[in-house]
């Protein structure tokens, strides 16, 4: 054996070669430097450094070298850096017996103190020509962009800048506006952002990573797109700001776009952006899922191969996108060069952005400045290239000149080596597995089979899962592995609870559609390729569905979608006294609350419309709420308004002149979330009524509305004085009462004096003739004997 040439060292990250290690031939006591050693040290180092703030860290290495090893070196280096060394020594001979051979193990238990992972950074994420809700507590005029930016960014308070300038070729500068947003609806990944025209909309984002550049905006984000095809790497973050930081940290290759799905908590990194592909990148249409653009890219690295600035050939006359870009692009900086070739040398080495495009107005003249560079480009806008077709020219001719303009475009085949090829993740099969249980998608591996299920309730989603064997592990919610989970111990059915609302279980809500991600997982520790990924989704709308189920596979290990449709929960009629308690019988005047309700925690809120109130005996109707969710005479029957998930009016009783018995009826239907008031008009006021659903289109409305549900509660109504004939009305077959529920007290009148008097003379006189006969009685029985003796 003649030595090693390379070793390998282990660490959380798999096994890294090691180079340089050669053989020894030196006293093992001595002070005389070991090779090997050194050359391992540093490796070694490296990978306590990739597993900081993990804690206590275990690595290891195995040389085998002939001849003897300096270990006093390796022992006084260890020591000296603080960490223990366990030596052990394996001796051996060949086949020959003549050369010894050694096996050393050295392992070191390197106990890092745990450190703090990198703090949060503040960084921005930016949209162009995007605009998002938020409040504005700040508002500024005549501010750059820079400037804005600025502020927001010192301001612990401010949470979004919104900049917007106005297009006046006649103005010496831009008049630009700053609004700063305490609150902002860019953060909730179900809002929509709003197009507005010259506005950049920059959030605030607090991202754990050391890579984060000083410029003023880290991220372009394209909110609810996608391009497909173009990833290098998969990976699962909890947060948008995780899967950022994954970005920057990235060393495999140079991370350029990122893509992020706030359902499946999926982020995709790629080498490619919308730049790299050499042509205008269309796009898809994706609801909870952003595309962000790294701008934290040095110019150099902005290309894969080399990266050349021309004039853009979109379709489009070269006069008018140069006349559109010096209109309607913010001008990041502007300067006075001598040439074109210098304009563009001062786009190309741009430290302080990234800078996508310049604009040439010609030689100098005076101090006039010629050129101006740009962050944006024609892949920046949302509407591409037919954003120059669409634009109009201005009314006015200040007399300058267009210039040319120029794009960065990445060349094919030429430059530096491109960045690797895309990760590739290999699967294995376990031959023993039979076809069946190989080719189904929901058996792993091990030959368990998975059967799930989703039962979409109001309040959260059961995920139910059976077994054809006995399952040890685990199932929890990805992300959330610690507040929702259920651990499984041998068992083939089994059961977790997703809750609907609140950080517990992180389920995801974007346009009625709740979702979440399952994980079945065997060890209670770590995930292999043996567990499952199931993606479950409960659709949400106002008309009942089947439950349906579809699966598709996404990754090893598989996720599996799993979409249910559940039944809208019933609403019901409920009439309260002023005591909030229900009632069947009152009296006309009585304060009543009349409530529509449907069950607490659900995501649906709901709409009421064409009540009508009926007289039971009677054909007699009067209507209290139209078509249109109004009151008819708000001094009867008041407007609806919302309490909770239910809908209330407060009224006083009334009845029909000829029936007791009146029957409320109204249509009810069900919106996704609470829905809108409807603007009612009575005399002069406005008032806003809760009986209007959503603004849907004319055709919706139309289908929809056959689904209203109806519902009645009936109620008795007496007059005053009409006690006495409750009992009556209540043992009538036609009136169904719960005799149980309530109680009628009829109340007479109070004696007089002489009733009083009269009564106790006749009670008295009762006494005394009760008395005499008795007395009668016994003594003609005491008599009687005496007549009858000789």
């Amino acid at each position: 054996m003649t030595g090693l040439e390379a070793g390998f060292t282990c660490s959380q990250t798999g096994f890294l070669p090691v180079e340089g290690v050669e053989e020894a031939r030196t006293n093992p006591r001595n002070s005389e430097p070991y090779t090997a050693a050194s050359s391992l040290l540093p490796l070694l180092y490296r990978g306590a450094k990739e597993t900081e703030g993990r804690g206590q860290s275990v690595y290891s290495w195995v040389w085998i070298h002939t001849g003897e090893k300096n270990w006093g070196e390796v022992e006084r280096r260890q020591k000296a850096a603080g960490k223990e060394v366990e030596i052990q020594e394996v001796m051996g001979s060949s086949a020959v017996g003549t050369i010894a051979t050694l096996l050393a193990t050295v392992t070191l238990f390197a106990f890092i103190a745990p450190t703090r992972a990198a703090p949060a950074r503040t960084a921005f994420e930016k949209l162009t020509d995007y605009d998002y809700r938020g409040t504005t507590y700040y508002s500024v005029r005549n501010l750059s962009l820079y400037e804005c930016q600025g502020w927001c960014r010192e301001e612990d308070e401010c949470q979004a800048a919104a900049f917007s300038f106005v297009v006046n070729p006649l103005a010496p500068m831009q008049d630009t506006l700053c609004q700063m947003q305490n609150e902002t609806a860019a953060t909730n990944p179900a809002a929509q952002p709003q197009r507005a025209a010259n506005m950049y909309y920059m959030t605030k984002l607090q991202i754990r990573s050391e890579n984060v550049c000083l410029r003023p905006w880290s991220f372009e984000r394209v909110p609810n797109k996608m391009i497909r095809g173009l990833d290098n790497a998969l990976i699962y973050t909890s947060t948008k700001e995780a899967c950022l930081a994954a970005c920057l940290n990235e060393h495999r290759f140079t991370c350029r776009s990122v893509e992020y799905n706030y359902v499946t908590l999926q982020c995709h990194l790629s080498d490619s952006d919308r730049r790299t592909t050499g042509q205008y990148v269309q796009f898809v249409d994706a609801q909870g899922v952003d595309y962000f653009e790294n701008l934290c890219l040095k110019g150099k690295e902005a290309c894969k191969s080399q990266r050349v600035f021309q004039i853009p050939r979109i379709g489009v006359t070269d006069d008018k996108v140069a006349q559109y870009a010096g209109l309607h692009y913010y001008t990041d900086k502007e300067l006075q060069v001598q040439s074109e070739s210098a304009c563009r040398l001062a786009c190309e080495i741009e430290n302080e952005f990234l800078c996508r495009s310049f604009l040439y107005r010609g030689a100098p003249q005076e101090s006039a400045y010629n050129c101006q560079l740009f962050h944006l480009d024609h892949w920046t806008l949302p509407d591409g290239p037919s954003a120059y077709l669409n634009a109009e020219r201005p009314l006015i001719d200040n007399g300058e000149r267009v210039g040319t303009y120029f794009e960065n475009y990445c060349e094919k085949g030429t430059g530096p080596v491109a960045d690797p090829l895309p990760v590739v993740f290999e699967t294995t099969e376990d031959p023993t597995i039979n076809n069946l249980t190989r080719n189904d998608i929901n058996c792993d591996k091990t030959g368990t089979c998975y059967d799930v299920s989703v039962d979409c309730k109001d309040t959260r989603i059961a995920v139910q899962v059976r077994t054809n064997k006995p399952f040890n592990g685990r199932i929890y919610a990805l992300g959330r592995s610690e507040t929702c989970n259920i651990d499984v111990i041998n068992s083939d059915l089994f059961r977790l609870d997703l809750t609907m609302s609140g950080q517990d279980c992180n389920t995801q809500s974007v346009t009625g559609i709740y979702s979440n991600t399952v994980v079945l997982q065997h060890h209670s520790v770590v995930m292999t390729k043996a567990d499952k990924i199931y993606k479950v989704k409960c659709t949400y709308d106002m008309s009942s569905k089947n439950i349906t189920f579809g699966m598709m596979p996404i990754r090893d290990p598989e996720m599996i979608s799993i979409t249910s449709a559940p039944e809208a929960p019933p609403p019901r009629i409920r009439i309260l006294d002023s005591r909030s308690r229900e009632v069947e019988t009152v009296r006309i005047g009585d304060k009543l609350t009349f409530r529509i309700e449907i069950p607490e925690d659900t995501p649906y809120g709901i709409f009421a419309r064409s009540c009508v109130a009926m007289a039971k005996d009677s054909k007699s109707t009067f209507q209290i709420i139209d078509d249109e969710g109004c009151p008819v005479d708000p001094s009867i029957f008041p407007s609806f308004t919302p309490d909770g998930n239910a809908l209330q009016s407060v009224y006083e009783a009334f009845r029909f002149t000829e029936s007791y018995g009146v029957i409320f009826q109204c249509n009810v239907k069900y919106c996704l979330g609470p829905c809108e008031p409807a603007v009612c008009e009575w005399g002069r006021e406005s008032v806003e009524s809760w009986g209007k659903r959503r603004r849907r289109s004319i055709a919706n409305a139309t289908e929809e509305k056959a689904e209203d549900m109806t519902l009645s509660q009936e109620i008795l109504v007496l007059d005053f004085g009409d006690e006495k004939q409750s009992d009556f009305l209540k043992s009538d077959a036609s009136i169904d009462f719960n005799e149980a529920d309530k109680t009628v007290t009829i109340v007479e009148p109070c004696p007089t004096k002489t009733s009083v008097l009269v009564l106790g003379v006749t009670c008295a006189l009762l006494v005394l003739i009760y008395i005499s006969t008795i007395f009668c009685y016994y003594m003609k029985k005491w008599l009687s004997p005496r007549k009858m003796m000789p």
